[in-house]
């Protein structure tokens, strides 16, 4: 997959659309987590690929909210991203706001992930170590049965998701949980300096 910006390109064509840290923090936490699924699956070759699609997959969503991918390829292509980048960013939506589909492994678990990133990240503000270095999928397993719990985090995509992947969810929970594990510490430290 054609990647033609460098990460440090993609995260001002970020900070160029969203100023709202939460917007910020959660783009960040997708890039982290896509750069870990792209190493375990085998895509080293393509981790920053994976990683800047991470990073730029809600790229339109704070000023265009009710154009979420629709705006977003042509912020994309006018910040230099390639047409698969344009793509996959699209695919993210598929069925809620874009009738792009997700093909390319990276696109499914993009599609599974963002709303799963959003359900973990809220279930570990709830937590008193405020992070999901002590997360345990029971945990998640019980937020995702409560509709009430992160609402905005539609449960029937992350299903979905799971299944285009082959995986049962509790093992989309535990890969995903200790994907953001892995950029914890790393998203904090870049909020921190933003």
């Amino acid at each position: 997959m054609d990647n033609t910006l460098t990460r440090e390109e993609a995260f001002t064509l970020l900070k160029k659309y969203n100023k709202e840290p939460f917007h910020i923090q959660h783009a960040l936490t997708v890039e982290g987590t896509m750069r870990w699924f792209a190493q375990e699956m085998g895509y080293g070759q393509e981790v920053d690929y994976w990683g800047n699609t991470g990073l730029l997959h809600d790229i339109d969503f704070e000023l265009y909210p009710h154009q979420h991918c629709q705006k977003a390829p042509e912020l994309l292509r006018e910040g230099g991203a390639s047409e698969d980048m344009v793509r996959s960013v699209c695919s993210h939506g598929y069925g809620l706001c874009s009738d792009v589909a997700p093909e390319h492994e990276m696109e499914k678990v993009l599609f599974a992930v963002d709303e799963l990133t959003g359900l973990i990240g809220a279930a570990a503000l709830m937590r008193p170590s405020k992070s999901v270095m002590d997360m345990e999928v029971s945990s998640i397993k019980k937020k995702f049965k409560d509709k009430r719990f992160a609402a905005g985090c539609s449960r029937e995509v992350i299903t979905k998701g799971a299944e285009a992947l082959g995986w049962e969810l509790e093992d989309l929970f535990k890969k995903t949980i200790l994907a953001m594990r892995s950029c914890e510490r790393q998203v904090q430290q870049e909020l921190d300096n933003a």
